[in-house]
């Protein structure tokens, strides 16, 4: 199968794409930077430019382009780039698919827990309703432009909560003020916080991929949410560190703005569909999760 990934090089796209080049897959990275062999360099404007001739032929498109959401206070440009940096990728993505003259036959194209806003302790699955906030408004305008290639190609929307590994992603960040001892629940702890391993999120994506019966959205999430009072104490244990000292919700606003929302939202999310449809976890629980993260 011929696939091509953007956001390849990433925390996410590189173990992916490892995989699927181990798998025998004909893979193709679009990056933004100098393309190494193997790869396209592209331009993610909205339009279609000369990159575009990697997807032709292509059997599947994996879309995981997208600035990141962590790492600096959310100014009103800093917004800007992270709701452009998605609709454009994807805009881009599935002008380039509608005009192939073989039309492409799927497009997994990345999303995020997001979608749903800060829940309480609602369970939420791939059937739930839509949230408010800026980052489920953003989720959802970047899931339209990707269901605009429905009329041509299987689609499915990859909503991914935080991913756990420690070489990258939200883990790091969330491990370090236990390393020093000052580790604790952010806001009440009382908030939901769904999570991945990476390896999970991997295996998901590429039974997504070969799953032709896989379609609409799909919630990459592990199917035990804990509540970040739990998560706390679970990742001080394997650190044999204290998990006591709280982080209160005030100081994060002041300190980081609305990206505070990230860490101070309540998402309980469930993978409803791919538990229907027999994909089975590697790591279902947090625990062997954060001890295979962290002992690597």
């Amino acid at each position: 199968m011929k696939v091509v990934v953007t956001g390849g090089t990433g925390f996410l796209g590189t173990p992916l794409v490892a995989q699927l080049r181990t798998a025998g897959h004909d893979v193709v990275v679009l990056t933004r930077g100098r393309a190494a062999p193997g790869q396209v360099t592209w331009l993610a404007d909205g339009t279609v430019g000369p990159w575009a001739t990697a997807i032709y032929g292509a059997d599947a498109v994996i879309n995981l382009a997208g600035e990141s959401i962590a790492g600096r206070r959310w100014t009103a440009a800093h917004k800007a780039r992270i709701r452009d940096s998605r609709i454009l990728a994807t805009r881009s993505i599935v002008a380039a698919i509608h005009a192939a003259a073989r039309k492409t036959a799927t497009l997994l194209n990345a999303s995020a827990v997001g979608y749903y806003g800060s829940r309480g302790n609602e369970t939420l699955t791939e059937e739930s309703a839509p949230g408010e906030d800026f980052l489920a408004m953003v989720c959802r305008a970047w899931e339209a432009e990707a269901v605009a290639a429905a009329d041509v190609s299987r689609v499915v929307l990859l909503r991914s909560a935080p991913v756990l590994e420690r070489d990258g992603g939200v883990l790091p960040k969330i491990a370090l003020p236990f390393r020093f001892f000052v580790g604790g629940p952010v806001g009440s702890g009382n908030q939901y916080w769904s999570w991945i391993h990476r390896d999970d999120w991997v295996a998901i994506v590429r039974w997504a991929l070969e799953a032709n019966h896989v379609t609409g959205p799909l919630n990459l999430a592990a199917p035990a949410p804990v509540t970040n009072r739990e998560f706390a104490q679970t990742l001080g244990r394997i650190l044999k560190r204290p998990a006591f000292i709280p982080a209160p919700a005030l100081p994060l606003r002041l300190v980081l703005g609305e990206m505070a929302d990230v860490l101070l939202f309540s998402q309980r999310v469930i993978p409803a569909k791919s538990q229907a449809m027999g994909f089975r976890f590697r790591y279902p629980t947090l625990e062997p999760a954060l001890v295979a993260a962290m002992r690597r």
